[in-house]
């Protein structure tokens, strides 16, 4: 996959079929407008072109609220690449970039930077200042400037932005497995190790204390959690249990998310920690003692352990 960084230096696209969005997620809905994409793109021998932002709109425009994000630059880029998409054109979202008329944004954007074939977008696609621009705008202006606009059919396009919204709502309530449907992937995150409180060596489960990285990146739900990990750019999977929350029983003061792997015994301060969120095991609860709190501790293992092995 090709990733382009600056709209000014862009190759000459063959026949560009293009789509616009954040795609934040890469989840079921886009990838039905993935593979329109792709679909539309093989039938006038063009070459595909997903146009995404960085950051995410929301994160910039005033007024709006800032989304929670779903997949960091990183991860979305990674699952574009997994989607089949060629070429991805991610443009610096900024003020100035929003300012544009509707009409600049047409002619000094699409037009001037990917001379497009078609557009694909949908039916309530809005863009430039003060989202002025529309498809009924895309269409008039495309027959003067020679590219064609079809647009995403309604139910791929509802379903698009209805995922986005369940997908963050089941997360913040800890509904990891709903969330996974609704992604086609498991969530995951990633993380730098730091030192804790070391807590966790004294009740017999140490655990790596994760600093997420990313701004923005939704955390989901206080629970504890069955996950699996990988550590830098390692491949071998590492199985777990993780609890994100404010640990009632112990001090109840501040979110923190942590990790106990299960058969390791390695020094990993400073390193990144990826987790994929497999299952919830329980939601997180006050305790009356330490030890009872360790009793629930070992419980939870064999229920992580039963679910990696089955049989």
């Amino acid at each position: 996959m090709q990733v382009y960084t600056d709209i000014n230096h862009l190759p000459p696209f063959k026949n560009a079929v293009i789509t616009i969005g954040s795609f934040d997620g890469v989840h079921t809905g886009h990838m039905a407008i993935i593979n329109e994409l792709l679909r539309e793109a093989k039938m006038v021998a063009g070459n595909p072109v997903l146009i995404t932002f960085n950051p995410h709109p929301s994160q910039v425009i005033s007024g709006r609220p800032p989304v929670n994000i779903l997949s960091t630059r990183e991860e979305k880029l990674g699952l574009l690449e997994k989607a089949g998409v060629p070429y991805v054109v991610e443009v610096p979202f900024t003020m100035q970039f929003s300012e544009q008329s509707a009409h600049e944004y047409i002619h000094q954007f699409l037009v001037k930077c990917f001379h497009p074939h078609t557009i694909i977008i949908g039916y309530d696609h809005r863009f430039g200042k003060g989202r002025q621009g529309d498809y009924q705008l895309l269409e008039e202006e495309g027959k003067q400037a020679g590219f064609k606009v079809k647009e995403i059919p309604v139910h791929l396009l509802r379903s698009a932005a209805i995922s986005s919204t369940r997908i963050r709502e089941a997360l913040q309530k800890g509904e990891v497995e709903e969330a996974s449907q609704l992604l086609g992937h498991p969530y995951f995150f990633s993380g730098t190790v730091v030192r804790g409180n070391q807590l966790g060596r004294t009740l017999g489960y140490p655990t790596a204390n994760l600093q997420v990285a990313g701004a923005g990146k939704l955390i989901p739900g206080n629970a504890v959690y069955a996950v699996e990990c990988t550590l830098n750019k390692e491949t071998d999977i590492l199985q777990g249990m993780m609890n994100i929350g404010v640990r009632p029983t112990v001090d109840g003061s501040g979110r923190v998310i942590e990790v106990n792997l299960f058969h390791f015994n390695r020094d990993i301060y400073e390193q990144t920690l990826t987790v994929t969120i497999k299952r919830r095991l329980r939601w997180e609860k006050k305790f009356p003692s330490l030890e009872a709190l360790k009793t629930q501790l070992a419980a939870d293992e064999q229920d992580a352990i039963r679910l990696f092995n089955p049989s």
